[in-house]
């Protein structure tokens, strides 16, 4: 077997292993922490991709959502909320600021981030490679890419002399 096989095996079976000692006692409960407001199209997107995985909302899941509403204050309470609640993972996602709130909150229950940033510079991971204790995820590094698609931007309109860009200033990695 090669090892980017043995590792993809290896790491869906422990990704997996909440679900599968929960599933003896109790329903499984993924708690979702967003810095945004819930967004019903990536709701569905996972809801169609815990199916797709054999899992079905209050079949044999549950998810607690708790959204920050773009409020970034808010999500280390919010955190802590799903942490006390002995979730068995966290899907943190809308910004680093979720992962981090998440990671603050737990040193046990196993974290998924999903953000823009670079994970290692928002402090979610020391390692790209090897990503400490009981946190992981994916990076689209969005923020890393802005001025690279300014600059496609450009290339595709070149006469065009002013271009505006929307952003929530209250969103922690808004500043990059």
């Amino acid at each position: 077997m090669r090892r980017r096989d043995f590792i993809t095996v290896f790491g869906g079976a422990a990704a997996l292993s909440p679900f599968v000692v929960r599933a003896q006692s109790a329903m499984p409960v993924i708690g979702w922490l967003g810095g945004g407001s819930p967004n019903k199209t990536y709701i569905a997107a996972f809801l169609n991709g815990l199916r797709e995985g054999g899992y079905v909302e209050d079949q044999n899941v549950a998810v607690e959502s708790r959204f920050a509403d773009g409020q970034y204050d808010q999500l280390p309470t919010l955190a802590a909320d799903l942490a006390r609640r002995g979730v068995s993972v966290i899907f943190a996602e809308g910004g680093s600021a979720s992962g981090r709130a998440a990671k603050q909150a737990t040193a046990t229950i196993p974290i998924v981030f999903l953000n823009g940033d670079d994970p290692i510079r928002s402090g979610l991971v020391s390692s790209i490679n090897r990503p400490e204790a009981n946190v992981t995820g994916v990076s689209v590094y969005g923020a890393a890419l802005g001025p690279k698609k300014l600059e496609l931007l450009r290339e595709v309109v070149p006469r065009s002399g002013l271009f505006g860009v929307l952003m929530n200033r209250g969103n922690p990695t808004s500043a990059q």
